[in-house]
């Protein structure tokens, strides 16, 4: 059976996006990027709301901006590689390949995927990984602390739940972030 992963960049506070919907200051840097291509190279379906599916079709064209670094260009080839489900009431077409648009989160439909899935399959967005991960469907976080305190905006994780966690792996970076990643149980 395959794992339902939550992974966020996240400030100190929390927080995805500040209250202006800005996240630049969560940009990784080569080392913590090139170490999330290593994390998300084993999954094999996305799962977006149609905000961070609009954020991450960048990475459908990423590859043929001139003069991209290596491990940018390696992170193209793996959000290609995988399937998109993205969830959306209002959005008719996507905009890249290996996508199809669901109007609504069925949390026996992630069931069954998750039931018939080869490959780990990712969440993305904390609107989306809310419903997830109340549903009880959420078997990993995979959280990187930014070095940043933005003082408000979207929360990376939802108000109202309660969680025990065990710790799996922990890292640290020269750029100050940290990797947690915790096995929900």
């Amino acid at each position: 059976m395959a794992k339902l992963i939550y992974s966020a960049i996240a400030s100190l506070d929390g927080y995805v996006a500040d209250e202006d919907g800005n996240f630049d200051w969560a940009a990784p840097d080569e080392e913590v990027h090139s170490f999330v291509n290593d994390l998300e190279r084993p999954v094999g379906t996305y799962l977006y709301g149609r905000r961070m599916y609009e954020v991450m079709t960048y990475w459908e064209t990423a590859e043929s901006v001139a003069d991209q670094p290596p491990f940018i260009r390696d992170f193209a080839k793996i959000w290609q590689a995988a399937d998109k489900v993205v969830y959306s009431k209002t959005m008719e077409t996507a905009s890249s390949a290996r996508t199809r648009i669901e109007r609504a989160f069925d949390p026996e439909a992630i069931r069954q995927l998750k039931a018939a899935a080869e490959r780990d399959i990712s969440v993305g967005g904390p609107d989306l990984a809310a419903q997830a991960i109340k549903a009880g469907l959420v078997d990993e976080l995979q959280l990187f602390v930014t070095p940043v305190v933005v003082g408000g905006g979207k929360q990376a994780l939802p108000d109202n739940v309660r969680l025990k966690l065990e710790l799996l792996d922990e890292r640290r970076f020269g750029n100050g972030t940290i990797y947690l990643r915790y096995r929900l149980s």
